[in-house]
C-alpha cells in the first residue's frame, strides 16, 4: 500500500500502550529503540505476532533474531526521551478517541475497515480533495 502511494501518504506511528498489558510500555520503548537502528517495522511486527507471550525474554530474542546491536539496544530502551514520546503519544491518541491497537486514521478520520479495498478509498477520497 505504501508502495502505490509514496509520492503521496506518509505512514506515522504513535505509541499507544494499553494499561491491561503488563509489558506494554516496555515494549514501546524496545520498538523506539530498535528504531534507532532501523528495525522498528519488523520490530512491531513480531512484538504483535508475540503479545500474549510478552515479557523482557521475548523482547531480548526479538532484538536478537533481527541482529540489533544489543549494547545500543539496551541502552537506548532505557532512554527518558522515550518515556516522554510515549506519554504524549497516548494523551494524543486519548485525545482522538482511539480505545485500541492498532488504530488507522486517514487524515484525522478513523479508519473503520480493514480490507485494503477501504484503505485505498479513504486515500483515494482524500487525496481527491487536495487536487
Amino acid at each position: 500500500m505504501l508502495e502505490k502511494y509514496s509520492q503521496d501518504v506518509k505512514l506515522v506511528h504513535k505509541n499507544f500502550p494499553l494499561s491491561k498489558h503488563k509489558f506494554a510500555v516496555m515494549a514501546a520503548k524496545a520498538a523506539l529503540a530498535a528504531d534507532k537502528q532501523g528495525k522498528f517495522s519488523e520490530f512491531n511486527e513480531k512484538l504483535f505476532k508475540n503479545q500474549k507471550n510478552l515479557n523482557d525474554a521475548t523482547v531480548q530474542k526479538i532484538a536478537t533474531e533481527l541482529s540489533l546491536d544489543m549494547a545500543r539496544f539496551d541502552k537506548d530502551k532505557n532512554d527518558p526521551a522515550f518515556q516522554k514520546l510515549i506519554v504524549r503519544d497516548t494523551k494524543e491518541a486519548r485525545l482522538a478517541g482511539v480505545r485500541g491497537v492498532p488504530a488507522v486514521y486517514i487524515n484525522g478520520k478513523l479508519l473503520r475497515s480493514r480490507s485494503l479495498r477501504a484503505f485505498e478509498q479513504m486515500i483515494d477520497a482524500e487525496l481527491q480533495k487536495t487536487k
